[in-house]
């Protein structure tokens, strides 16, 4: 059914990230589909910029990738079939430009319980539904 499946994760969100990746891994099973986790860091304010070391986006993005290989290292899924990437900028944005990039026809994006400022600004995953243009499958708790 799905070829390509494209599962943006945050490395810091342990409990969301674990639901994602097990649905991901039971959607993609029975086809033997390609796996692409992407994590996000998002991009230091231009306030604290000045004030920064010169290498900060390459060390964030350093520790990004080896926390994504240590949990990637324990999916239930043939290695051969999975990828990653570390991006930099907005979450939904850059989740979005990944899965058109890289041609995904699904996303499986999880999501904490909606609050009311969630509500009132919106989600990544609520952004990433929006305007995704591939399926979406939304992991809620």
């Amino acid at each position: 059914m799905y070829k390509k499946i494209l599962v943006p994760i945050d490395v810091e969100e342990a409990e969301v990230t674990n639901r994602v990746i097990k649905e991901a891994v039971a959607l993609a099973i029975d086809t033997k589909a390609q796996l692409r986790f992407v994590n996000v860091q998002t991009m230091a304010s231009s306030i604290f910029i000045e004030f920064s070391p010169p290498d900060l986006e390459g060390k964030i993005q350093l520790v990004a990738e080896k926390r994504l290989g240590e949990i990637l290292a324990g999916a239930d899924y043939p290695q051969e079939l999975i990828s990653s990437i570390v991006r930099i900028g907005s979450i939904y944005d850059e989740a979005l430009t990944e899965a058109a990039e890289w041609g995904a026809d699904l996303i499986v994006v999880g999501s904490r319980r909606p609050t009311t400022s969630t509500y009132l600004l919106g989600s990544n995953a609520a952004n990433i539904v929006r305007h995704a243009k591939c399926s979406v499958l939304v992991v809620r708790q």
